[in-house]
């Protein structure tokens, strides 16, 4: 007999933190050419001392101090002026810290690569995979290759932890992918002049961070609740400035339609906005990002937001599988599937999700359930080439399941809608909800998918209920050997010859609408037994 594949430990579900801040975008419309010279300027001013901070920083790497950063700073305001100083400061140990962060993620990758190879090379080759490990590779002509790649997977390794312990970090200002585009620009479809221009706007440095406290909540960029938008010019170009104390107001009036009651409450209070302008060359368009801190939201506890069920949500590649669950954690209603498709543009499938998830929480919302179930999905182990082999296109399947993207979105939306996210752990919900649910609910005019009944076993673990369904009894049981089950008064009980209470609705599948209304009177049954009173009346007439 095979021994049974221990399964592992499945984490309680939580409720999913909200977004921590707000972010809002506008036109910067009827701008002078005088304005955009300005812009330019400044962006070209700021994104030269941004790159050489940059350098710094990267280059002090852990010997890096608050005298150091100081120090850099002071050289900065002298170019420049302190408020643009912090910022940019800021936004670069931003941008070190990040780089931090992904060069550890992608040593913990290497890590993972290496340990697998290393498995799949001490099995004999041919060997078949048990217990969710793939087994030997298929034939010598692989598995040689495969000692070859092992050789420089682990000189990879060592290379880049190397640079960790050494706090040697890359980072490209305007972005590696638009860099590595200068060398084939056929493939990008893109001429040297168009390249050029969006690699010089990225570089731009035109972003300021809010202060409270001060007017309308920033300094450096500010805008006033009437929409006029002024800036504050670096010290080379002050000569530029159309208003006091060296600052430009722009002819262009932004308003932000979505949460522009929000901003303005915020600025008329003089909190913190942080702000960013930035060009969209393909457009010629300026646009400007106000943006803010959200703090103290309210948290619901998990038991209150289980009271009135949930909507349980199955992410798919092209799809997103949903059912509502009462509290008992019973399918209610229908199934409802949001398609979307993630080709094409980044700005393509953004859209795609957002008009998805739009459509997922104005369903939500009419159903009443206050929060959604969702799997805690991260495949960051699951989609190497290391672990799947030969297996591309189910590699290509797990990589095109937006999972970050689709997090963040549904955790913003969902706190402007007032419904909360719990994440469920994704252990074995597809194949357990297909063992147990697809079947019950399928129907012939409705069948049921595998997601329908991995939605539902979502469902079911995010109430705290186990994803089986309850064990039917034998036929002979469920309906007293065959009958339908009644209620019967005992022999010597008083009213045993009374009339049963009315039962609303048909007593049996069979029963049609209306057959109950003479349910209490056997007279008007077709019986061959009649009531005495009934007899005696028959008898005198």
């Amino acid at each position: 007999m095979a021994e049974k594949k221990p399964l592992r430990q499945i984490a309680r579900p939580f409720v999913a933190d909200g977004p921590t801040g707000v972010s809002v975008r506008d036109r910067l419309k009827a701008l002078t050419s005088g304005d955009e010279k300005v812009l330019r300027l400044v962006g070209e001013h700021m994104g030269r001392l941004a790159s050489r901070d940059l350098s710094r920083r990267c280059a002090d790497g852990l010997e890096h101090s608050t005298d150091t950063w100081a120090a850099r700073k002071r050289e900065l305001t002298a170019e420049s002026s302190s408020r643009w100083a912090g910022s940019l400061t800021s936004h670069t140990h931003d941008q070190w810290g990040l780089s931090r962060r992904a060069q550890h993620a992608y040593l913990q990758c290497l890590d993972a690569g290496i340990r697998m190879i290393r498995h799949r090379l001490s099995l004999p080759v041919g060997t078949k995979g048990s217990r969710g490990k793939p087994g030997g590779y298929r034939s010598k002509h692989e598995w040689f290759h495969k000692t070859r790649r092992l050789a420089i997977l682990q000189d990879r390794y060592e290379q880049v932890r190397a640079e960790r312990e050494a706090g040697r970090v890359s980072v490209v200002r305007g972005g590696r992918r638009l860099l590595h585009q200068r060398h084939n620009l056929t493939a990008a479809q893109k001429t040297e002049a168009v390249w050029r221009a969006q690699w010089e706007a990225a570089r731009w440095f035109l972003t300021a961070d809010g202060e409270s406290g001060k007017r309308f909540g920033n300094e450096t960029i500010r805008v006033a609740p009437d929409g006029e938008v002024s800036i504050k010019l670096p010290a080379p170009l002050a000569h530029l400035a159309n208003a006091k104390h060296g600052r430009y107001v722009l002819a262009a009036r932004v308003s932000f339609p979505h949460r522009g009651d929000e901003w303005r409450d915020r600025i008329e209070a003089n909190r913190a906005v942080a702000y960013r302008v930035h060009l969209n060359t393909a457009s010629g368009r300026w646009y400007l990002d106000a943006s803010w801190t959200r703090k103290d939201l309210p948290v619901v506890p998990l038991q209150a937001l289980r009271a009135g069920g949930v909507v349980a949500v199955d992410t798919n590649t092209d799809h997103l599988a949903a059912w509502r669950l009462d509290e008992h954690g019973n399918p209610v209603g229908p199934p409802r599937r949001f398609d979307y498709d993630l080709s094409g543009s980044a700005t393509h499938r953004d859209a795609q999700l957002r008009h998805a998830l739009t459509r997922l929480l104005h369903w939500a919302t009419q159903t009443g359930v206050q929060a959604i179930a969702i799997e805690d999905l991260d495949f960051t182990d699951s989609k190497t080439r290391e672990k799947h082999g030969r297996k591309k296109r189910f590699r290509q399947l797990i990589s095109g399941i937006p999972t970050s993207r689709l997090r963040a979105r549904l955790l913003s939306m969902c706190a402007e809608t007032g419904i909360s996210v719990i994440a469920v752990d994704p252990a074995y919900t597809s194949m357990w909800g297909a063992e147990h649910w697809q079947k019950p609910l399928s129907t012939p005019r409705r069948p049921a998918t595998r997601h329908y009944a991995a939605a539902v076993a979502i469902g079911r673990r995010c109430l705290g209920h186990r994803i089986r369904r309850r064990t039917a009894p034998p036929r002979q049981h469920q309906s007293d050997a065959g009958g339908h089950r009644t209620g019967q008064a005992r022999p010597g009980g008083r009213g045993n010859e009374g009339n049963r209470p009315r039962v609303p609705g048909p007593r049996t599948r069979s029963d049609g609408a209306g057959r109950e209304a003479n349910a209490v009177d056997q007279n008007a049954q077709d019986r061959s037994v009649r009531s005495a009173e009934h007899v005696q009346l028959m008898l005198s007439s």
